[in-house]
């Protein structure tokens, strides 16, 4: 389950949210998908004292090892939004004032926690 969250306009890149979600937040391991391979993110984990357990992408002419093993734990991340893609008016975004959907996402990670 997750423990913070930010939310962020439609066309902005995760990337630059994903760096303050992390910060000051203690993880052994950080599991993320190919989307979040970036410099600036491992260099954030190692820094904090976590390993990165993000596969690298395609392009990348050094291609780090990560943790094969621990990565496959990741389906918990995307069932939870599977699951809050459940609740309607979440995943039709209903709300257009941030403040109101940001809310309702709490509300039901709470309600999927406590299950």
């Amino acid at each position: 389950m997750p423990i913070r969250f930010i939310l962020g306009p439609g066309q902005q890149n995760d990337m630059a949210p994903a760096c303050d979600l992390i910060r000051s937040i203690p993880a052994d391991k950080v599991l993320a998908d190919r989307a979040y391979d970036a410099d600036r993110l491992h260099d954030l984990i190692y820094e904090q004292g976590g390993e990165p357990v993000i596969p690298p992408r395609r392009h990348r002419k050094y291609q780090h090892r990560y943790d094969r093993i621990a990565y496959k734990q990741r389906w918990g991340i995307e069932g939870f939004f599977a699951k809050l893609k459940q609740w309607r008016r979440i995943a039709t975004r209903y709300d257009k004032i941030a403040a109101n959907f940001l809310g309702f996402v709490k509300l039901a990670s709470i309600m999927l926690w406590l299950k």
